[in-house]
């Protein structure tokens, strides 16, 4: 059921209608309680006797900015959004006039909704984020893993305040900097940080002992300064050189504070600033003669240098800058960022997120920079992002927000930032392969794959080996057909076989075609041959209904009874002998990208045979093909146009006006040659996408 939030003009928080005043969104504890039962409208348009549709309850809610949350049977959340106006957003749910791939499968599982009404499109924004940290839905966007990655944090509650290494982000008295992707980075970098500017660590015995006195005598600061000072025991670190001497009375808390202060920044990476007062302070230890002070200076500056020389400038100019890439296959992504500071990449973070190629690029990219600059306080001036966002203007408003500065989003297409784009691309791909190989995830997803195979094709156990079939053709002309095999849900190229159709074609024809060679493969005397391998547990051709029927017959005919179906390029589609309807995979699942894999791969395999028999053929002559065109003719021809070139730029009238070339003949002639160009047109468009090897 529906609920409903308005504005309390007293306090200006959020309320339910007819409610008691309820916390403002962020509260997480309050959250649940903000999301009440139907409203008084609603629940009026109800019939005793039935309860409302989806649709229906829908058409009641306000026209007002908000969140809205989509919900299972069991009330547990499936989709967070916000929309400037509720209603309209959540119709293009119901009436599924939402073209993304998530939203029939989203709504195929949703039995009832929330809402929350706030003032505005950024309040919703705000709300979206808290409600996604609360819920984790699994519709949306979200990181893998996301509560194990490490932070650096400052105890800025402290009287000295401590820098940690940690896991965790949610003391309000502490600040975080990261997330870090690499546990040995984070912890490196503290280690520099202590070299820069000497900071108590927080795992320090000696610290903690003082702190505990501080906070049992809050009042007496001065006064447990000077018993440190007196009889204080100096730690490891401060002999070292990585301590300040809190233990030892050795530094007053004004004092520490501006080692803090320049550690924050430090640690944002804006060392410019810093690295000035270095230098200052160095220039004024040496005019006072304190050449031991200065040298310590001296120390530090040089670790900074040595970092700038591992660090790239990567822009001409100093800016701060947000680079972010993507990779994504089909349920899973890589994202990675290059954090740029003062024109230098200060460092890299790597993500795994659970959404992939069954969600737009735009809402994979939008999500993740929700989810990002929500756990981070290291906000740039810029965050370059690899496509334009609808609602940019709203996240510029919120990071603006939360940066106290102007912050805005940009899609760079040429110059430095475009190759950085492409660098943290390429990033997002090597560490999506990395976290592949680790996990063992491509294994897991193969062997869900065959399981929910055996499900939707009703097989008798999961199909372990797999054949596909594919036909290629030019024109009807050099018409070859391949067998790729899949064991266990990998390619398996041993047992690869491919076919020269023999049948006489005048024309493309796939049923002729697939009957010839499903004849010859199934054949008795190629079942007893171990060179072909088992017998299949699936068959699967690249195409449809008319290929399904070719192969229904003759199997019946080999008296072989094969789990058959015929994958429709179009929709994606598996059509089966068993149903009239076609068997749906649902968008994004590991079965959709196994079949569409062992599809493209027979294809591959069937067009690259057709190029090498083409591309043999082409060494003699096209000519040579075409009925009515000799010897005689082809010399003629060839002294008219001069090349094959000319020759297939030639319009039909021109072929006709070449001495010796009847107009039937030329027309069998300029036929042919545009149907060579058009296969060879669509065949390199099939590769520039992706689906044939080049």
């Amino acid at each position: 059921m529906a609920s409903e939030m308005r504005e309390n003009p007293e306090e200006g928080k959020p309320v339910a209608v007819g409610e008691a005043p309820v916390a403002a969104p962020g509260d997480a504890e309050k959250l649940d309680a903000a999301l009440v039962q139907a409203p008084a409208a609603a629940a009026a348009a109800r019939d005793a006797s039935s309860t409302p549709s989806i649709a229906e309850q829908v058409a009641l809610v306000p026209t007002d900015p908000g969140c809205y949350l989509w919900k299972d049977a069991k009330g547990n959340v499936l989709y967070v959004g916000k929309a400037k106006n509720l209603r309209a957003r959540m119709r293009q749910y119901v009436q599924l006039t939402d073209e993304r791939p998530m939203v029939p499968r989203l709504m195929a599982a949703t039995a009832s909704f929330d809402y929350v009404v706030v003032g505005s499109e950024h309040e919703a924004l705000v709300l979206e984020i808290n409600l996604i940290h609360q819920y984790r839905p699994p519709f949306n966007v979200d990181l893998k893993d996301d509560k194990s990655y490490p932070y650096i944090a400052l105890t800025k509650g402290d009287v000295y305040p401590a820098i940690k290494y940690t896991r965790e982000r949610h003391r309000p008295d502490t600040r975080y900097f990261g997330p870090y992707t690499d546990a040995r980075a984070a912890r490196a970098t503290i280690d520099v940080v202590r070299k820069v500017m000497p900071l108590c660590v927080a795992t320090c015995a000696e610290w903690k002992r003082v702190r505990r006195q501080l906070e049992a005598h809050p009042e007496q600061t001065d006064v447990i300064a000077l018993a440190q000072a007196e009889s204080g025991r100096p730690c490891f670190d401060y002999h070292v050189g990585r301590g300040p001497g809190v233990c030892a009375g050795c530094i007053t808390p004004e004092e520490y504070a501006t080692h803090v202060s320049r550690v924050e920044r430090f640690l944002a990476g804006h060392r410019g600033e810093f690295v000035a007062e270095l230098k200052a302070e160095m220039a004024e230890a040496a005019a006072e003669l304190d050449f031991e002070r200065a040298a310590r200076v001296k120390r530090r500056l040089a670790v900074i240098d040595g970092l700038d020389d591992k660090q790239r400038v990567v822009l001409g100019s100093a800016q701060d800058v947000d680079v972010i890439g993507f990779w994504r296959e089909e349920t899973i992504a890589g994202a990675c960022v290059f954090v740029v500071r003062e024109g230098r990449v200060s460092r890299t973070c790597e993500f795994v997120l659970d959404k992939g190629l069954d969600v737009g690029e735009e809402e994979l990219a939008s999500g993740f920079v929700k989810r990002y600059y929500d756990q981070t306080s290291d906000l740039p001036l810029e965050v370059c992002v690899p496509v334009e966002l609808a609602d940019a203007e709203t996240l510029e408003g919120w990071l603006t927000a939360r940066r106290g500065r102007v912050v805005e989003l940009h899609v760079p297409k040429r110059g430095q930032k475009a190759h950085l784009a492409e660098m943290a691309r390429n990033n997002a791909r090597h560490y999506l392969a990395r976290y592949e190989l680790r996990t063992g995830y491509e294994d897991k997803r193969t062997n869900e794959a065959l399981l929910q195979l055996e499900s939707a094709l009703a097989l008798d156990e999961p199909p372990m080996r797999i054949e596909c079939f594919d036909i290629s053709t030019i024109h009807g002309k050099h018409t070859v057909a391949s067998m790729v095999v899949f064991t266990a849900g990998k390619p398996d190229k041993s047992q690869y076989r491919r076919f020269k159709i023999r049948a006489e074609l005048d024309e493309a024809n796939d049923f002729v075609s697939m009957s010839e060679v499903l004849a010859r493969r199934y054949a008795p005397e190629r079942m007893a041959d171990e060179r072909f391998g088992a017998r299949p547990d699936l068959l699967i051709l690249d195409g449809g209904k008319p290929q399904l029927t070719a192969a229904i017959e003759q199997l019946g005919e080999l008296g072989l009874d094969i789990p058959v179906a015929g994958l429709a390029k179009s929709d994606e589609e598996l059509f089966v002998p068993w149903d009239e309807m076609p068997v749906v995979l649902p968008s994004g699942s590991a079965s959709l990208y196994l079949v569409k894999r062992v599809r493209d791969e027979a294809h591959r395999f069937a067009i690259t045979f057709h190029r090498e028999l083409r591309d043999k053929a082409m060494t003699v002559s096209i000519l040579d093909e075409i009925p009515g065109v000799g010897e005689k003719r082809k010399r003629a021809l060839r002294r008219a146009f001069g090349s094959m070139k000319r020759l297939r730029e030639a319009s039909e009238e021109d072929i006709a006006a070449v001495p010796g070339i009847p107009a039937e003949v030329a027309r069998e002639v300029y036929e042919t040659l545009r149907a060579w160009d058009a296969e060879f047109d669509s065949s390199r468009e099939a590769a520039n996408d992706g689906d044939v090897e080049v």
